[in-house]
């Protein structure tokens, strides 16, 4: 399974965020599947890169010709693949999943997670879309999607494919269960 992940080209303040990437590396490379990622050495996203390959996992990253440029391509990675600009970036890492999943992050991963959750809610995409909710950092976002079927701009059955989940643990539930 190709589990592709957005998330932060910066730590964060609180040490529970790496902690938590660490883990969920470690659960993609110890259960075969692969990475797919943007591409950076930077923050979050090359500590899951790193971890996945130090678990022996493999990690495809989809990096934008401006990040290279500026020289925060990861350049030990299974496969890198290097496109033209962030639309492309996007598509790419959208065709290559089949589980996605918003880490905690700024405004890129929430620009990447926003066209996912688009595409589920026009049944373009199966796949499904996971806020991972770490310290209820996706909390407003919950309540925004709610607040767009409460006031009737969207349904629960537009929504279907959209998940929040505290931990590992209910990340593996929703994909044994979206796999039944």
């Amino acid at each position: 399974m190709d589990v592709t992940v957005y998330l932060g080209a910066h730590e964060g303040d609180n040490p529970v965020y790496k902690q938590a990437v660490v883990e969920l590396a470690t659960w993609i490379a110890q259960n075969g599947h692969r990475l797919v990622y943007g591409g950076s050495d930077e923050g979050l996203m090359a500590v899951i890169a790193d971890t996945v390959l130090e678990q022996g996992g493999e990690v495809t990253g989809i990096e934008a010709q401006m990040f290279v440029d500026k020289g925060v391509a990861h350049k030990n990675l299974t496969q890198l693949t290097i496109v033209p600009n962030i639309t492309e970036r996007r598509t790419r890492m959208i065709e290559l999943g089949d589980v996605f999943i918003a880490f905690p992050g700024g405004t890129g991963t929430l620009e990447e997670i926003s066209e996912v959750v688009s595409k589920v809610c026009l049944d373009q995409l199966t796949q499904p879309c996971i806020f991972y909710n770490l310290n209820g950092f996706y909390d407003d976002m919950k309540a925004l999607l709610q607040r767009m079927i409460d006031d009737g701009f969207s349904t629960g059955e537009r929504q279907h494919g959209i998940y929040f989940a505290s931990d590992l643990a209910e990340i593996e539930h929703i994909i044994a269960m979206h796999k039944a």
